[in-house]
C-alpha cells in the first residue's frame, strides 16, 4: 500500500465526510447563506474529524493489533510509526481549529475543542471499561451540526438545533452495535467490553432495532419544532422513517439468519444523508421565497 493510501486509512475519511456535511447542514438550517461559508465550516469539521480519527487510531494501535479486523491498519502493521500519526493528527486538527478560529466564531472553537476532547479523551477511555460505552460516545455525533449552527450566527439554546443534534445521536449508536453483531467475540478477545459478554446476539440484533426504529421517528417531531417549515419535506420524513424500519426489519428476529452489517450501516448512512439534504433544502427553499 502507498504510504499516502495509509494516512488516508488514518482519516477515516468515509466518517469524516459525513461529519463535515452535517455541519454544513447545521450552517444551512440556522439561515440559508453564500455556499462558500458552509463549505468553510465544513472544511473545519473534515480536518477535526481526520485529526480525531488519526489520533484514535494511535491511542488504539496496541488493541488494533490484537483483532484481524483492524491488525493490518497502518500504525499497528508497522507502516506509519506512531510519531508520524502523532504529528499527522495534530496538524489536521490544528488546521481544522484554525478555520474555526478565523471564523470569528468562539463558540464554534470551543465545541471543536470538546469534540476532539470527548472522543479522543472521554470515549476512548470509556471504551475499555464498558459495554455501554457508545452510548455517551454517541454524543461527539451532536457537536459537528452544532458547530456549523453557531457558524452561521445561531444559538446553542435553539430548539431547532437540540431536535437536529438529538438526531444525529441517535444515528450514531447503531453504527457500533452493528460491528458488535460481527466483531463483538474479537472485541472480548482484545480485552475490551463488549455487549456480546451481557447479552445474546439476538438481543443485541433486537436493540440494535429498537434504536434504530426510534431515530427514525425522531426525523417526524422536526417540523414541530420549527426545523423544517415545507408541507412537502415534512411529509417526506414519513416514507423516509418507513423505508428505514422496513429494510431494517431483519434484525428483529424473524429471518433465520443476521443480514451483512455492512448493508445495514449503509442503509443508514443513506438515511440520515437524505435527512441532511432535506433540511439544507428546506430552508434554502424558504429564504429564497
Amino acid at each position: 500500500m502507498a504510504i499516502w493510501k495509509s494516512y488516508i486509512v488514518l482519516t477515516r475519511i468515509s466518517i469524516s465526510v459525513f461529519a463535515a456535511c452535517s455541519a454544513a447542514t447545521g450552517f444551512f438550517l440556522f439561515s440559508y447563506h453564500p455556499v462558500i461559508g458552509a463549505l468553510d465550516v465544513a472544511t473545519a469539521v473534515f480536518f477535526l474529524s481526520c485529526g480525531a480519527s488519526a489520533l484514535n487510531q494511535l491511542q488504539e494501535r496496541f488493541i488494533d493489533a490484537k483483532m484481524e479486523r483492524t491488525r493490518k491498519r497502518p500504525i499497528p502493521s508497522g507502516i506509519i510509526f506512531p510519531r508520524q500519526a502523532l504529528f499527522f493528527s495534530l496538524s489536521l486538527m490544528s488546521f481544522g481549529l484554525f478555520i474555526l478560529w478565523s471564523g470569528r466564531s468562539e463558540i464554534a472553537l470551543i465545541l471543536g475543542l470538546a469534540a476532539i476532547l470527548w472522543y479522543n479523551g472521554a470515549y476512548t477511555y470509556l471504551k475499555r471499561i464498558t459495554a455501554f460505552a457508545s452510548i455517551p460516545g454517541a454524543a461527539v455525533g451532536m457537536i459537528p451540526p452544532a458547530i456549523g449552527w453557531v457558524s452561521a450566527g445561531g444559538s446553542l439554546l435553539d430548539a431547532r438545533l437540540a431536535t437536529v443534534c438529538f438526531i444525529f445521536f441517535m444515528w450514531q449508536i447503531p453504527h457500533f452495535w452493528l460491528l458488535v453483531l460481527k466483531h463483538g467475540e474479537e472485541y472480548e478477545r482484545a480485552g475490551l467490553p463488549s455487549l456480546t459478554s451481557v447479552l445474546g446476539k439476538p438481543q443485541i440484533a433486537r436493540l440494535t432495532f429498537v434504536w434504530i426504529s426510534a431515530a427514525a421517528i425522531t426525523s417526524l417531531v422536526l417540523p414541530l419544532y420549527g426545523s423544517v417549515r415545507s408541507p412537502l419535506v415534512s411529509f417526506s420524513f414519513f416514507p423516509l422513517a418507513v423505508w428505514l424500519i422496513w429494510n431494517e426489519r431483519s434484525l428483529t428476529g424473524m429471518h433465520p439468519s443476521l443480514p451483512p452489517s455492512q448493508l445495514l450501516f449503509r442503509k443508514i448512512n443513506i438515511y440520515l444523508f437524505l435527512i441532511m439534504l432535506l433540511l439544507s433544502a428546506d430552508n434554502a427553499l424558504h429564504s429564497l421565497s
